[in-house]
């Protein structure tokens, strides 16, 4: 068959702002992380960590520990298991169990859930090669710094409701999976190129995630998928292979072969000095990210005028018009945003156990309350996290709460000890009171572990 690409298409220059993203990445071990942003990036590798573990128990995690029981021995462990496999088989597994939950952290700019797969590639590959703790650190900022801009770059996000898309949230993930893998492998930045380049050819998703009813092919996308794309490519070029020099410009490229709004400059933009792991949400509540501010808002409501679902007439929720679709009356509870404000106003509190509570959907009360809810979009706000709940009570009263930013938010972020007090509610009932507490100190101190398999008994 001819050839039907020009001879000299691979010799092409490496554009300025894949050069800078490669070269971000082979510099990461020699520059290190400013003292911030590695605290801030302990904190989201125990966040995530903790909702891998929870995750493990739930049925994305547990199809996905089916899989990796299938594949080959090797260093990496499968959370929540006795596991140890093939990094590649590890990461998928725990990117599904991180994102089981729907705990995991999210990245609003990039429309993204960065950590549910650039932490499970990490880990995996540290533990495969016996990194340290501060080589694992630095990794998976960098993998958080690449990954979102790639979307970034893609231009502004596709409304998740308005037709079918490339995944933002399976794309951010593999490309920062990769670059985290690049730099546990200690590659230049040539190599770091063609990893990037061989991420791309097999950077998958679609937005078809969204019929997915029992959330089983959503952690897949979101985690799974992303995480052991990433490490594969980075095996791929550590094992000898090369690639194209750079798949980001040049004719043809992966970024014009997604989108008409490319804004390449994205891909370099603020590289050393604005470190989106700073820039990325911890939530507080186990819930969609399109429902946590209507969650809150329900709480202050509770707290504010002692609020219950005995005086509750009528609920009213508005959200931003891309997020509706995502929550409105879901077959799953922690994504249904009906049935978390109903469950929230019932219990006068929010719990993990409410949310993840099938049974509970159609407990009468909350029957009675959902079937009294209306949500509505808001049609001039959209790319924001807020939610207002407006309640007509049984008196006649119209109580109305707006959050603008879920405490969790970058604009509202948790303190390190309420990250850990989510951490362990998250983890006591996996690991017990005792081993949860060892890995919440571990981890907070990770920077001083010389090898991250030190972690892998608090792990199984």
């Amino acid at each position: 068959m001819a050839n039907t690409v020009a001879p000299d298409a691979t010799e092409a220059p490496v554009g300025p702002q894949t050069a800078a993203l490669a070269g971000h990445v082979a510099g990461a071990l020699d520059r290190g992380l400013p003292p911030e942003v590695a605290a801030k990036t302990r904190l989201h590798v125990l966040d995530t960590l903790a909702a891998t573990l929870s995750g493990s128990r739930l049925r994305p995690g547990v199809r996905g520990i089916a899989y990796a029981r299938k594949q080959g021995a090797g260093w990496a462990t499968v959370l929540g298991t006795d596991l140890s496999v093939l990094p590649a088989a590890a990461a998928l597994a725990n990117g599904m169990s991180a994102h089981a939950d729907e705990t995991d952290d999210s990245h609003a700019a990039s429309l993204s859930h960065p950590g549910c797969g650039i932490v499970p590639a990490a880990l995996a590959v540290a533990e495969d090669l016996g990194a340290s703790g501060r080589r694992l650190l630095t990794a998976v900022a960098v993998g958080y710094d690449v990954g979102t801009r790639v979307v970034m770059a893609l231009g502004r996000p596709p409304v998740l409701a308005e037709g079918s898309s490339y995944s933002t949230h399976a794309l951010a993930g593999q490309f920062g999976a990769a670059a985290a893998a690049a730099v546990l492998h200690g590659m230049d930045a040539e190599r770091v190129r063609w990893t990037l380049s061989y991420t791309a050819q097999s950077a998958g998703g679609v937005t078809s995630w969204l019929r997915d009813p029992d959330h089983v092919e959503k952690a897949f996308v979101f985690g799974g998928m992303p995480a052991a794309n990433g490490v594969r490519a980075a095996e791929l070029v550590a094992s000898g292979c090369d690639g194209v020099a750079d798949v980001f410009s040049g004719q043809p490229n992966f970024l014009d072969a997604l989108s008409t709004r490319v804004d390449r400059d994205r891909l370099a933009h603020g590289l050393g000095e604005r470190y989106e792991i700073v820039h990325t949400n911890i939530k507080k509540f186990a819930v969609g990210s399109p429902a946590q501010a209507a969650v809150q808002a329900t709480l202050d409501l509770v707290e504010e005028h002692g609020l219950t679902a005995q005086e509750t007439e009528s609920v009213e929720i508005i959200l931003p018009y891309d997020l509706c679709r995502v929550v409105d009356d879901r077959a799953m509870p922690d994504i249904n945003v009906q049935y978390l404000v109903a469950g929230t106003l019932v219990d006068g509190a929010f719990t993990f156990a409410m949310a993840h509570d099938d049974a509970r959907m159609n407990d009468p009360l909350i029957r009675s309350l959902r079937e009294r809810t209306t949500l509505k979009e808001d049609r001039e706000v959209g790319g924001v996290r807020c939610a207002t709940l407006v309640v007509t009570t049984t008196d006649g009263r119209r109580l109305r709460r707006h959050v603008p930013a879920v405490r969790g938010s970058v604009d509202d972020p948790m303190s390190v000890d309420e990250v850990q007090a989510k951490a362990e509610d998250l983890l006591e009932p996996v690991l017990g009171r005792e081993r949860t507490s060892a890995l919440v100190g571990l981890v907070s101190s990770l920077d001083e572990v010389s090898d991250v398999r030190e972690m892998r008994p608090l792990l199984r």
